[in-house]
């Protein structure tokens, strides 16, 4: 059946419209109340809440980072210091369209682009709340382009604040450390304190900066600021001043250092000297080192790989952390044993080129003839320590050798210090459940063998051997204690102080390395250690470089009031006279005739190539020309060039 069509009339109309104008109207006005409700329940119930909010984004408290105590020298001469910085960091989370940033930067900053490629990796690798250092050191323009853009780059932070600076580089480089940007595991350590995250904060990551980081640190400030809703400062409101830390006096004296670390040159190894009145340690140098300005800055990857990949293994502090056989310096000390065992110094000792225990010849360096004890301290005879020491047996040496400093670890503020080896009979059965030899006294006696040393306790031994006192290696300025003297006879002491005389002053074997000033001599032992096992008549005086004997040598000086002592070993340098006596000569002469000694050390930098500053920067550029080269030569390029040519 068809359906039926309803008639529109003007009232039908009329009633339709109505009825949707009604329903729209309610709706309309649900949505009113409901908006007008929200509204009352937003200003009246959520009003304190809101209230707080809105003032905190208004008002923001940035902290300041305190400044860094300095570290100075004996005289009060700085060795770490802080100077003004202008640095750009990025705020992982608060960054937006990363990539879009970064180009604005490379722009601004004219950043090079391994630079830029550093930044986009500790980008991906950091988390939000780690900042992520750009550029360090800015002049004020580049700083004022960044924060005049602020509002158009989130989540970059320009910062006007201090910088650590050393002003001798790398000669201080294994003494104080250096600082950096606290990662994620110091971070929680610290029970997340914000102001290890604060952008420009940076903390101790080696030496005495890790070490003494408590007294340097000191206590930030802080700053409330009030800023619009997009961030951009409206105004300073109060400043709270940071606390500085603490400086830090060394008993290092800065000059001294510096010049043991320049006049070692090309050479690895450590200068150490000590003040025999009261355990100073005045210079603890190591070389080669790296520049703690460069860690301080942000060290590059290409820095990196150099100094890690160097043979001379400069990120090691050799003058604590390296060991090395002695050789010949530890016979004082082995003097000193058989005068305590009841040695006659006047006895004679044959050496007609070594020793026969036995069924094996153990050599000696020449045909001395007849050696007594000062003889065979001042011409390094083996013979003659080879039959004394098998007549005492080394177990009274070892005895001696611990009271004389060997084998202690010191109490200093050191982030590591390796103690080495003093064997007996009862550290072998410990160690490897044999019993002592007498071949192990043989060689033990003349410095190899078991026994190995680091250069602090070679220069704490002569320092004893010097002064007759139990000196205790002091690097902190002010913490001097006095020494007892040692429980032993002074003639000992005398009759040792007398043969190490003549090694320099008579006919010894570091004759060459006399003091070149009037009434002031040097009293030493020379020392040449070997770093592998040779055949007999063989001597480690060529070769590769890392199978060459070390070059070893202890001293003391003025030898009539003895005021100074020191020890310097070289790498591999084939011989303490050869090698670390001459350092010695002049590193002692500085403390008593600056001039003569610097003119010295400037004949021999001229022949080096300049400065330390100058060959580190010419071994950079030697060391990069041959990774390019390097690279250049690989098959990867190689056939990326031959694919180049075929396209």
């Amino acid at each position: 059946m068809k359906r039926r069509i309803p008639l529109v009339t003007e009232n039908s109309q009329t009633y339709t419209f109505t009825r949707r104008a009604l329903v729209l109207g309610g709706m309309q006005g649900g949505i009113a109340a409901l908006i007008a409700g929200r509204m009352a329940w937003l200003s009246v119930a959520e009003n304190e809440r809101y209230k707080l909010l809105a003032e905190s984004n208004r008002f923001q408290l940035m902290i300041v980072p305190p400044r860094r105590g300095w570290i100075v020298d004996r005289e009060g001469q700085p060795i770490a210091i802080n100077r003004s910085d202008y640095r750009v960091d990025l705020i992982p989370d608060q960054l937006e369209d990363p990539d879009r940033i970064i180009a604005q930067l490379t722009k601004l900053l004219a950043l090079p682009a391994e630079e830029v490629q550093r930044i986009r990796t500790e980008l991906e690798g950091a988390a939000g709340y780690q900042p992520v250092p750009v550029a360090e050191n800015l002049s004020f323009d580049k700083y004022a382009a960044v924060t005049l853009r602020l509002p158009e780059l989130p989540g970059v932070s320009p910062l006007r604040g201090f910088s650590r600076y050393y002003p001798d580089g790398a000669a201080v480089g294994q003494l104080v450390g250096y600082v950096g940007i606290a990662n994620k595991e110091e971070y929680e350590e610290s029970g997340k304190n914000r102001l290890l995250i604060t952008p420009g904060f940076k903390i101790g990551k080696d030496g005495l900066e890790k070490t003494m980081e408590h007294q340097m640190r000191g206590t930030p400030g802080a700053k409330r600021l009030e800023v619009t809703a997009r961030g951009k400062l409206v105004r300073e409101l109060s400043t709270v001043p940071d606390k500085p830390g603490k400086t830090l006096p060394l008993a290092i004296d800065a000059g001294l250092q510096t010049y043991a670390a320049r006049r070692l040159g090309d050479e690895s190894g450590a200068v150490i000297v000590l003040d025999c009145q009261n355990g100073d340690i005045l210079c603890m140098a190591s070389m080669p080192s790296f520049d703690p300005n460069s860690f301080s800055d942000g060290i590059s990857h290409n820095e990196w790989n150099m100094l890690s990949q160097d043979e001379r293994r400069p990120l090691v502090n050799k003058a604590l952390s390296s060991l090395y056989p002695p050789g010949s310096t530890v016979k004082p000390m082995a003097a000193m044993a058989l005068l305590s065992a009841g040695i006659d110094p006047e006895e004679r000792v044959y050496c007609g080129g070594g020793y026969q225990l036995g069924n094996r010849f153990f050599r000696c360096l020449g045909r001395h003839g007849p050696m007594t004890m000062h003889t065979a301290i001042a011409r390094s005879c083996n013979t003659y320590f080879y039959a004394m020491g098998n007549r005492i047996g080394y177990d009274a040496i070892a005895v001696m050798a611990r009271r004389l400093g060997l084998g202690e670890e010191y109490p200093l503020p050191v982030v590591s210090q390796s103690y080495g080896t003093v064997p007996d009979s009862a550290w072998k059965m410990r160690k490897y459940k044999q019993d002592w030899t007498r071949s192990d006294t043989l060689n033990a006696v003349i410095g190899q063998g078991y026994l190995l040393v680091n250069p602090l306790q070679l220069a704490v031994m002569a320092a004893r051997i010097a002064s007759g006192r139990n000196l205790q290696p002091t690097l902190i300025r002010g913490r001097e204690r006095p020494a007892p003297p040692l429980d032993m006879p002074p003639e000992h002491f005398e009759a040792v102080r007398h043969g190490m005389w003549e090694v320099v002053n008579g006919a010894g074997t570091a004759g060459r390395s006399r003091l070149p000033l009037d009434g002031i001599q040097m009293g030493g032992k020379t020392g040449t250690a070997q770093v592998r096992r040779i055949a007999a008549g063989q001597r480690g005086q060529g070769g590769d470089w890392k199978y060459r004997d070390h070059g070893l040598f202890v001293c003391f000086a003025p030898t009539d009031n003895p005021r100074y002592a020191a020890s310097v070993v070289i790498e591999h340098g084939m011989g303490g006279s050869r090698a670390a006596a001459p350092v010695a000569k002049d590193v002692l002469t500085y403390l008593f005739d600056k001039p003569k000694a610097m003119e010295a050390l400037t004949a021999l930098e001229e022949g080096w190539g300049g400065n330390i500053t100058e060959r580190m920067k010419r071994d950079e550029r030697r060391w990069l020309a041959a990774q390019a080269a390097k690279k250049a030569d690989s098959p990867s390029a190689t056939e990326s060039a031959a694919g180049g040519s075929t396209a």
